[in-house]
């Protein structure tokens, strides 16, 4: 029981936060990494370079008042699977080593997509689908990721993911910030494109491109290309975008539901904060979401996740 920290250094925020598991207060700090207006992302080396500048700025403000450690972990790639790797998760890695041994705190590490899960069950007061072995299906859908996972307790009393579906190419993030960057929005796009959305009035016949459990998305970026080069309107052309991403996670969902049998499913991630998804999801599925300020990129979960890995005998 204690104070437990977590950092999280991504491929566009750098996440701090502190866990009390005492109270269950969170403390966080969190800041996106800066991109040019009209670029769609950063080089490696450029995002290690911001996370170096930013963490320890917000470092100190997350630590503000004095706290003793009982615990540290960190994000140290994006998935755990086998060749899941980025260099930017170094600098929370050396930071979280440094302050563990400096506070003589126990460190553990764990991956940034167990960490979104962790935190969208906490945000949605949904913690207790651990307390037995029953599983659940959790959804990690940003630019990095557009997972179906299957989620149960592990032998620790964490939560161990397996991946049951996935899109095989472009991800759901990749293309809303492709689109709203060719509509001239900022990086990354999420916002701005649900605001043009719902403007629209439009109404679209979509059929989604989903095989078993596993979807493509590629098309629906070539789509929305055609629609300004047609001269249709951005709001419009906002409009198709987000509906088909709705119809391609609800057709992946209820595919799920369909070989695994009914059970809660989670959603997690920077997407899944558009209303304009899941208000549909939510009218349609058992389904619960991360709150809107733990959906995108963040370090609560991580540090939800040395508490818990703390409690373990």
């Amino acid at each position: 029981m204690g104070v437990y920290l977590g950092i999280d250094t991504s491929n566009y925020r750098t996440s701090c936060a502190l866990y009390d598991s005492v109270t269950g207060e969170v403390k966080s700090q969190r800041e996106l990494l800066p991109v040019k207006q009209g670029e769609r992302g950063l080089r490696q080396s450029d995002a290690v370079f911001h996370h170096t500048k930013q963490l320890p700025v917000l470092m100190e403000k997350l630590f503000e008042e004095k706290v003793s450690l009982s615990g540290c972990a960190y994000s140290y790639a994006p998935r755990e699977v086998e060749g899941s790797y980025m260099p930017c998760f170094l600098v929370g890695e050396n930071v979280c080593r440094s302050v563990a041994a400096s506070a003589g705190a126990e460190i553990y590490r764990t991956s940034h997509q167990k960490g979104h899960v962790l935190a969208a069950l906490f945000s949605c007061g949904k913690l207790s689908l651990l307390d037995s072995d029953e599983p659940f299906l959790a959804f990690h859908v940003s630019g990095g990721t557009t997972d179906m996972l299957m989620c149960r307790r592990d032998e620790e009393k964490v939560v161990s993911l397996i991946e049951t579906g996935h899109s095989t190419d472009l991800k759901a993030g990749q293309c809303i910030d492709r689109v709203g960057v060719r509509l001239g929005l900022s990086f990354p796009c999420g916002e701005e494109l649900e605001r043009l959305a719902v403007k629209s009035t439009a109404v679209f016949r979509i059929r989604p491109s989903v095989n078993g459990t596993d979807c493509s998305l590629s098309g629906v970026e070539n789509k929305c290309n055609a629609m300004l080069e047609r001269g249709e309107s951005p709001e419009d052309t906002a409009k198709y975008c987000l509906d088909h991403i709705y119809e391609t996670i609800a057709a992946m969902t209820a595919a799920g539901l369909k070989k695994f049998g009914d059970m809660p499913v989670i959603y997690a991630g920077g997407v899944m904060a558009d209303r304009l998804i899941a208000d549909r999801l939510a009218a349609r599925f058992d389904a619960y979401f991360a709150s809107p300020e733990l959906s995108g990129d963040n370090a609560v979960g991580v540090a939800l996740y040395a508490a818990m890995k703390g409690k373990t005998p």
